[in-house]
């Protein structure tokens, strides 16, 4: 991690009869240029605009595009991407490298300073928030990357830093959610909702309640990837699931105004022309995976010969007027013409593949409009936490009840919120909703008949794109191919193998992303040495959070 306050010898020497060299450039010299103090309402919005995709293109969006083909949600238009194969690219260019530069960057030492500023205004509210948002970025950092640099960071006058344990990191992400209930539950002295709503206007508008059921998820997150050790807890993803989002109207979203600045608009909409790349070591033309098309169309065994209606509101339909997607590796030149499905922006890609983004969004959908919310967490995945617990606990009438929530929330949210540009006729209504719900093969006749793969691929549809992060720490707590009960968690999945993997992963599976390049592999080369970071198959070592 780069020092960016920088001091110098020469500086020192010239001022030393005024200032002692300990002094630092910003002590000394006010900021001509911008206001050295700002409000921290002014500081929010960039702060949760980093939780999707923010002004410099950094946040979960960005990576989401790489990862997806991990869990093979996405796969990319030409064939054997460095993603599709589960390895990496680490050069200069830093892809996949957006979560590190959105945790220690664009939030980071910006979200410190608001919290700093906000406890001297009294305003507890602002306190609470940034605390609740750095428990999350740790917590999406950590399960990204595994050992991360927690104890050392942000100390400025560094210039190399030591790395800590992901066990580390979990301990604190679960203070730091105490600490910002304890803020939030703060009224009095400069805590105001109509002030709040001037930093939020884009996430929950001031309203503290929502954002204390956003920190109660982040401690279900936390308990739930615990799944594979002896520490976890059923009972405790469920009382903080109980207590975390009920409905949609608790859904923790990050809104776009979506006007002429490229900033205001969703990372993943055409006006930002975030999805075009083409190369094999930075692809960015996504289109739908085969597995996620599959779960939707009848395709995929557990859920055999059922159409699932919520596939025309995530996915694209082809030119034969049916939902296909890529196999891994394989690209879309395999496939007839026909069977090749739209890009996400709508564009026919029966002839000659186009990667072009629209002048306009009005042929796009789901995540891929302009205006488009993007969630960062919803009340259905809530629900899919509390189901997983329930069901593992031997509770299976709770876990039945949640498991059916979290399918009906979900509906329901596509249905309120991503209603736009449906193709004719396939639009979400009661009628199809609740054929799906009483298909046995979808929601069994009685709880004795639920299954974990039921559980884990409805959420997996659930989540589908935005949620693509969490799916990759579900998959890993399975180890991509897991049973449970004697049947593979996630039905159908194959694994990449022999030359559709990865060359350095010498046959095994990824687990974690390296270090961002352009700060550790050039400034901290030896702590990544000692933690193996510099080993081949450093992507391959499974995370604390996943083994025993």
């Amino acid at each position: 991690m780069k020092n960016i306050i920088l001091k110098t010898f020469l500086f020192c020497t010239l001022v030393i009869s005024f200032f002692s060299c300990s002094k630092k450039i910003d002590d000394v010299y006010q900021n001509p240029n911008a206001p050295v103090r700002v409000p921290v309402e002014e500081l929010l919005p960039n702060i949760i605009a980093s939780m999707a995709g923010n002004y410099a293109g950094h946040g979960p969006m960005n990576d989401i595009r790489y990862i997806g083909a991990y869990v093979q949600s996405f796969q990319f238009y030409l064939p054997l991407s460095n993603y599709d194969e589960m390895g990496y690219t680490n050069n200069a260019s830093d892809i996949g490298q957006s979560t590190w530069r959105m945790h220690y960057y664009d939030i980071g030492q910006n979200n410190m300073q608001m919290m700093a500023w906000a406890a001297e205004e009294k305003k507890w509210d602002y306190v609470g928030v940034g605390k609740a948002i750095a428990a999350w970025s740790w917590l999406t950092l950590t399960d990204y990357y595994g050992d991360v640099i927690l104890k050392e960071a942000f100390q400025t006058e560094k210039i190399t830093f030591k790395y800590d344990t992901q066990e580390d990191v979990y301990n604190y992400v679960r203070q730091l959610c105490f600490e910002a209930l304890d803020n939030l539950n703060k009224t009095g002295d400069a805590v105001s909702q109509a002030n709040l709503a001037k930093g939020d206007a884009f996430f929950y508008n001031g309203d503290v309640a929502k954002w204390k059921k956003f920190v109660y998820g982040i401690l279900a997150r936390y308990h739930n990837h615990l799944s594979n050790k002896s520490i976890y807890k059923a009972d405790s993803v469920i009382y903080y699931g109980n207590l975390s989002m009920a409905n949609n109207n608790d859904n923790a979203v990050v809104k776009f105004t979506a006007n002429s600045l490229s900033a205001t608009n969703n990372f993943f909409g055409p006006f930002r022309g975030n999805l075009t790349g083409t190369g094999v070591t930075n692809p960015t033309a996504i289109r739908q995976g085969a597995y996620i098309a599959n779960l939707v169309n009848g395709t995929n065994t557990e859920f055999a010969g059922v159409q699932d209606p919520r596939g025309w509101y995530i996915l694209r339909g082809n030119t034969n007027g049916t939902i296909k997607g890529l196999d891994p590796n394989k690209g879309q030149a395999v496939m007839a013409a026909n069977d090749r499905p739209e890009n996400f922006w709508g564009v026919s890609q029966s002839g000659t593949a186009s990667n072009t983004a629209p002048a306009n969004d009005l042929n796009c959908r789901y995540l891929f409009r302009n205006s488009a919310p993007f969630p960062v967490m919803t009340a259905s995945e809530v629900k899919f936490m509390i189901a997983e617990a329930a069901f593992r606990k031997g509770d299976k009438a709770l876990a039945y009840q949640a498991y059916q929530d979290g399918i009906s929330l979900n509906f329901d949210m596509l249905s309120s919120t991503y209603n736009v540009n449906i193709p004719t006729g396939k639009d979400i209504n009661a009628i199809n909703k609740n054929t799906y719900m009483t298909n046995t093969a979808v929601v069994p006749a009685t709880s004795a008949g639920l299954t974990m793969s039921k559980i884990m691929l409805q959420k997996y549809i659930a989540m589908f794109a935005w949620g693509t992060l969490e799916t990759w720490a579900d998959m890993r707590r399975f180890h991509y191919i897991d049973s449970y009960g004697g049947q593979q968690v996630y039905t159908n999945f194959v694994v990449p193998s022999g030359g559709d993997l990865f060359p350095d992963n010498a046959t095994k599976l990824v687990y974690r992303v390296r270090p961002r390049f352009n700060s550790e592999y050039v400034w901290n080369i030896l702590e990544l040495q000692r933690i193996g970071a510099t080993n081949n198959d450093y992507h391959t070592v499974k995370m604390w959070f996943t083994e025993p």
